[in-house]
């Protein structure tokens, strides 16, 4: 009995139970943690759209941030999309607050029974500046020097009181990054623009914007894109299948 009492016994058992002690608490801090570190490791998809047809795009002239709306096309080609799109899970719709954004967003929102959670002015287009309105034909022949530049390496210049690609990319990356944390775990579609959209697939990629020319965002355009663990991966882009054929200018 002596040996079992004896101060090395007891320093032995006190060490045992203080070992015991901080496990327990370890698991019981792991049972609080646990939860938000498995939904924030969650599978994210976002849909990212481009609106229909305006007829400032039929006619070829700049746009961006008028608020032009879909012409009869674009609202064709819109619920086209929304028709390709019905079956497929979404739980959340964002829009741009320009018509032709938020119209095409809400007819897909429509066929889910659902509505546009709501718009983000961060997704709307660039501005044109003094060349918002005119035809890219005219612009042309009064500016030619600078309508090269804007047409070859648009990521270099910038419309007169216009807003530059970096610009337009640092707010639709901030709006995707509050999706992703508003929204982990859940598919969002997004309904945007076309430059709006090419500067944001080049950040996610870490790709330069150099090469903005090397994208196309066609009317109704559908990519697809997944976050989990801090990694984005690209599984679908500039498709238009449900125009009818499989890109723009096929035969």
């Amino acid at each position: 009995m002596r040996v079992e009492n004896s101060p090395e016994v007891f320093e032995r058992r006190l060490i045992n139970l203080r070992v015991k002690i901080f496990g327990a608490m370890i698991l019981l801090l792991a049972s609080f943690l646990l939860p938000v570190t498995v939904q924030a490791a969650e599978r994210t998809i976002i849909i990212l759209i481009r609106h229909g047809e305006t007829e400032y795009n039929k006619e070829d002239r700049f746009q961006g941030t008028m608020d032009i709306p879909l012409d009869e096309t674009g609202l064709r080609q819109a619920d086209m999309l929304a028709e390709s799109l019905k079956d497929v899970p979404i739980d959340v719709f964002i829009s741009s607050p320009l018509k032709r954004a938020y119209v095409t967003t809400e007819k897909c929102a429509a066929l889910h029974g659902m509505k546009v959670a709501y718009t983000d002015a961060r997704l709307s287009e660039a501005s044109y500046g003094d060349w918002a309105g005119q035809l890219r034909s005219d612009i042309k022949k009064k500016f030619p020097r600078e309508y090269k530049l804007q047409s070859e390496m648009r990521w270099k210049f910038t419309p007169p009181h216009g807003e530059s690609l970096k610009s337009m990319q640092k707010r639709y990356r901030a709006a995707l990054d509050d999706i992703i944390a508003k929204y982990s775990g859940k598919t969002v579609l997004v309904g945007a623009h076309s430059g709006g959209n090419i500067t944001l697939l080049c950040s996610v990629l870490n790709i330069n914007l150099n090469h903005f020319n090397q994208f196309e965002q066609d009317n109704t355009c559908v990519n697809v894109l997944a976050y989990e663990n801090g990694e984005w991966q690209l599984l679908l882009m500039n498709s238009v299948e449900h125009l009818g054929y499989l890109y723009k200018g096929m035969k």
